[in-house]
C-alpha cells in the first residue's frame, strides 16, 4: 500500500526574526534578569507564567499580527516552556509587560506597542523603562482603568505594580524589584547569592565574637572564682592565726 505524503502546514508563525535579543549588553542583562527575578518571586503559585522575548501572536490565522514583549506576566498559564505565545490558545489578555526602551524603539513603545497592549492585549499594567536614561520620560508606567491607560504614581520613587505585588525602582542605578510586604529589595539570582553569602559570613563572624565574649565572660568568671578562693584561704589562715594568738595568751 503506497504512503501518503503529509502536507507542510500552509501557515507557519515563526518563533524567531533572527534579529538580537536587545539593542546593547545591558538590556540584555536586564530583561534576563528581570524575567529570572519575576520568576522568583512567582516560584510557588504553579499558574503564573513569565517569560519575554518571546513572539507573541494575537490574531488566529494572520501571522503578521505578532508583537515581542520584552518582559510579560500572565496568571492562569503553567510555568511549561513555549515557544511562542498564542492568545487563542493560551490567555488571551496579559496582567503585565514591561518594555526596556531606547531612543531608536521609544516611538514604538509609547505608540504601536502601548495601543497593542491597551487594546487589544489589555495589559493591566505597562511599564518603559530605559536603562540609559536617554529619553524622557525614561521611566513610566501604565494601569488600565476601564477600557484606558491611565498614568502610575510613583510611590518613594518606585512604580507599584498591583498585578506583582511588588515595586519596580532603581537600587544604585540597576532596575530591581522591592517588596513592599517585607520591605526589602531583592535581585537576580547572583545577587541574591552574593547577599545570602555575606548574610552567613555575618552570622558567622557575629557568632564568633559571641563565643569570644561568653569564653571571656567565663574566663573573667573563673579568675574571680579562684580569687575568692584565694581571699577565703587568705581569711581563713588570719582566723587560725588569731585563734592561735588567744590561746597563747
Amino acid at each position: 500500500m503506497q504512503k501518503r505524503i503529509g502536507s507542510a502546514p500552509t501557515l507557519v508563525y515563526p518563533e524567531s526574526d533572527g534579529e538580537p535579543m536587545a539593542e546593547s549588553g545591558r538590556h540584555v542583562r536586564l530583561l534576563l534578569d528581570m524575567i529570572e527575578m519575576i520568576d522568583w518571586h512567582f516560584r510557588d503559585v504553579p499558574d503564573v507564567h513569565v517569560c519575554g522575548n518571546m513572539f507573541l501572536y494575537y490574531e488566529e490565522g494572520n501571522p503578521r499580527k505578532v508583537i515581542s514583549p520584552d518582559v510579560f506576566m500572565v496568571r492562569g498559564v503553567s510555568k511549561k516552556d513555549l515557544r511562542t505565545y498564542k492568545t487563542w490558545e493560551q490567555q488571551p489578555y496579559l496582567d503585565f509587560v514591561l518594555e526596556l526602551a531606547s531612543p531608536s524603539t521609544y516611538t514604538k513603545d509609547f505608540n504601536e506597542k502601548k495601543t497593542i497592549y491597551e487594546q487589544i492585549l489589555r495589559v493591566k499594567e505597562y511599564c518603559i523603562y530605559d536603562p540609559y536614561h536617554e529619553i524622557d520620560p525614561s521611566f513610566v508606567g501604565f494601569r488600565l482603568v476601564g477600557d484606558t491607560y491611565q498614568e502610575i504614581a510613583f510611590v518613594e520613587g518606585r512604580l507599584p505594580c498591583e498585578t506583582l505585588g511588588l515595586e519596580l525602582g532603581e537600587r544604585d542605578g540597576v532596575l530591581r524589584l522591592y517588596d513592599p510586604v517585607k520591605r526589602m529589595w531583592f535581585g537576580p539570582g547572583r545577587e541574591r547569592t552574593v547577599e545570602a553569602e555575606t548574610r552567613a559570613s555575618e552570622e558567622a563572624h557575629a557568632r564568633q565574637e559571641a563565643e569570644t565574649r561568653a569564653s571571656e565572660a567565663e574566663n573573667r568568671a573563673s579568675e574571680e572564682a579562684r580569687a575568692r578562693r584565694d581571699a577565703e584561704a587568705e581569711l581563713e589562715k588570719l582566723r587560725a592565726a588569731l585563734e592561735r594568738l588567744e590561746v597563747t595568751k
